[in-house]
């Protein structure tokens, strides 16, 4: 693997930062984040997921303390470069929230709310550190 030669074809952001779509094998988008030159690189040499916590500000390897990892499968980038997409298989939840995708609120019209659409598959208070 060529470092020099994948990373010059990603256009990461001002702030070093690519978007990472990730999508379970069945073709269900399960989270959005973010990756450093660091995390997708890590990503592609081990082949588990790896993403830049803004918040944290720090490298993380996904499932590192939920258990709920993710294995590469497929890789695209989109035509712009700016984005990535990754095909993975998800075990347990993807969500940090307990849900298996952090999108697990749907919009209702007839109420004009967004409502849950998924049921939780564990607690996160059980799961996390503070």
């Amino acid at each position: 693997m060529n470092k020099e030669d994948i990373l010059s074809q990603v256009k990461f952001d001002d702030k070093g930062l690519v978007t990472a779509v990730v999508q379970d094998m069945e073709g269900r988008v399960i989270m959005l984040a973010h990756m450093n030159c660091e995390a997708l690189l890590k990503t592609l040499e081990t082949g588990r997921m790896h993403y830049y916590s803004r918040s944290r500000e720090r490298l993380w390897l996904k499932g590192e303390e939920s258990g709920n990892c993710q294995t590469v499968n497929e890789v695209y980038i989109d035509c712009d470069g700016d984005a990535l997409l990754f095909k993975v298989g998800q075990k347990g939840g993807a969500c940090h929230m307990g849900y298996y995708t952090c999108f697990f609120r749907r919009f209702d019209k007839e109420n004009g709310t967004f409502c849950k659409s998924q049921e939780r598959l564990f607690n996160p208070k059980e799961v996390y550190r503070k």
